[in-house]
Order: C-alpha cells, then sequence, then structure tokens
C-alpha cells in the first residue's frame, strides 16, 4: 500500500448526509475557496493548526513554557495568545492538561485511513453506503485523494468525492473513474457574486462540471442555501436550469444555513462574517426545493 500521506482533520462514522447510504466521512485540510458561511474553518489551511477552547483553560501557564516564539502570555492573570507569532508548532496543545489547546489535522497514511473505514463495511453493506472524501477541498491533496480511491476501488468500497470542483481539470480527471459519486457544491450561480462570497471565479467550477457531465459522472448538487446571499429566486432558478440540461445531475441537495459553526472561528481567533445572518428557516427550503422541481429535477433538502 502506497507510503503516501495526507493532512486530515476528522474521520467521522456513521455520516448519513454526505451521500446515499451510511457512510464514512474523512475530513481533507486545506481549501483554495474563503467561502463566508464556511461551517469548517479548520479545514482553510492545508496545514495543522491549534484551536483554544477558552472554557476548558485553567491558565496553568505550562502552555507558556513551552511556547517558544512567545506567542502565549499571561496578563492580568489570564492566558494571552498572539496568533500573529504563532508559527502553528503545536508545542502548547502537547503541554495542556486541560484540553484546552488542540491541533486541528495531523498527517495519516493511506493504510491507516482504510483501516478506520474498514470497520463498518457491514454498515455500508446494509444501507447502500460507503466513504466519502470531503473537507476543506480533497482536490488539493490529489495525489493523496487518488491513492485512497485506488485502495477503496480495490476493497470494492463505494466512494464519493466531496468537491468545490475549483481545480484544474487535470486533476479532477485522474481520480475520475475511480470515483462513483460526485458531491459538486454549488455555491452561487452570479459570477460577481460567486467571487464576492467564495474568493474564487466562477467559470472554472461550472466548466468542470460540464465536463464531468460529458465523462457520464454521476453527480448530486449540493446547493448551501444562506439567506440573503443565494436563496432568492433569480439563482434558485439558475441552479434549475443548470441541473435540468445534464443528465449527469441525479440530484439536488439543499443545504440549510446554520450557525452551529461560530464556536470553531472563536477556538480559531477568525472573525465570522455572518453574524446577523439567521439560519435558513424549513419554510425558506421547502419554498427553495419547490422551485427547483418545477425544473423536473430530483431535489432533497438535507445531505
Amino acid at each position: 500500500m502506497s507510503q503516501l500521506t495526507g493532512i486530515l482533520f476528522d474521520i467521522r462514522k456513521y455520516s448519513v448526509h454526505d451521500g446515499p447510504g451510511i457512510r464514512t466521512a474523512v475530513f481533507f485540510k486545506g481549501c483554495p475557496l474563503d467561502c463566508w458561511w464556511c461551517h469548517n474553518p479548520e479545514s482553510q489551511l492545508p496545514e495543522p493548526e491549534p484551536m483554544l477552547r477558552p472554557n476548558l483553560c485553567i491558565a496553568c501557564g505550562a502552555c507558556i513554557e513551552a511556547c517558544a516564539q512567545g506567542a502565549i502570555a499571561r496578563l492580568d492573570g489570564h492566558l494571552t495568545w498572539d496568533r500573529a507569532r504563532c508559527t502553528r508548532c503545536g508545542a502548547c496543545t502537547l503541554q495542556c492538561v486541560a484540553g484546552a489547546r488542540e491541533m486541528a489535522g495531523r498527517p495519516w497514511s493511506v493504510a491507516e485511513v482504510l483501516a478506520q473505514v474498514e470497520q463498518d463495511r457491514l454498515f455500508y453493506e446494509e444501507s447502500g453506503g460507503g466513504v466519502t472524501f470531503t473537507g476543506g477541498e480533497p482536490l488539493m491533496q490529489a495525489g493523496f485523494l487518488a491513492e485512497l480511491l485506488r485502495a477503496c476501488r480495490r476493497q470494492e468500497l463505494h466512494t464519493a468525492v466531496d468537491t468545490s470542483g475549483f481545480a484544474g481539470w487535470e486533476v479532477i480527471e485522474q481520480i475520475l473513474p475511480m470515483t462513483d459519486l460526485f458531491l459538486y457544491d454549488l455555491k452561487h450561480m452570479d459570477p460577481d457574486l460567486h467571487l464576492k462570497y467564495t474568493g474564487a471565479p466562477l467559470a472554472p467550477v461550472l466548466r468542470n462540471l460540464e465536463r464531468l457531465a460529458e465523462r457520464g459522472a454521476v453527480v448530486w448538487l449540493r446547493v448551501p442555501l444562506v439567506p440573503g446571499i443565494n436563496d432568492d429566486e433569480t439563482n434558485l432558478r439558475q441552479v434549475g436550469e443548470l441541473a435540468a440540461r445534464l443528465p449527469a445531475v441525479r440530484q439536488v441537495n439543499l443545504l440549510a444555513y446554520h450557525t452551529t459553526a461560530v464556536n470553531k472561528y472563536e477556538r480559531l481567533g477568525l472573525p465570522y462574517r455572518l453574524p446577523d445572518t439567521p439560519a435558513a428557516t424549513p419554510q425558506r427550503m421547502e419554498f427553495a426545493a419547490a422551485l427547483l422541481r418545477q425544473y423536473g429535477v430530483n431535489v432533497k433538502i438535507g445531505g
């Protein structure tokens, strides 16, 4: 088995929101997009990074001694963390006896990942499930992803890749023969708004989707419904028109925006850019689903 390693930040078992059946979701670090509503902010940087849970901190000071960069200090009885000086070495997390400091992400080998995935083969077989590679953006670690997909194919495991589609076509083409299902995230149909809210152009995303359709890939479109940003009728109708003309798109999944990731931003010391945006209501989700169904599209609310 390949000795290649990749950086993951989580492996989540018994997932029912990342493709068909019961699945194991493997979360890759690193993403080329910068979505305002990202619910996995710890996935954005490609390397491991420390996170802090202030409520668990007992202010023992062990992290101060461990930090060679002097990024952690004591001020008025409380610990401060100068993230600009932090090099993300992780030394502080190794000395934190309270578990307040932890690293998001670590290297994994193909064998380690496959060992985790194989533990639940019985659930996959009974439910029509398998393994989903998600993130972050798995295509940013294309070589590692390809090795994992090959290993899963040898074990006859159903594979899904959750992607933004923002990558060179040669990267997607590399994994295409080994991917049973693409969960293709579509953030916005307006090029200017797509660039504003994700930091990336829309054209490559649509171009790669067209190429996947031409090559006969199986695709589920996943649309995060964010109130006031992409839940308007114009955007939804454009999604419906796109899905209706691409036979490869077997399903459209509407994913309700929520604010449960706010505490992750706090742990990372990052600002949350949608503090006043409410969660998508069930009524709004039903409205969007009904509108898309007018185009003859198979729509599901949720993953």
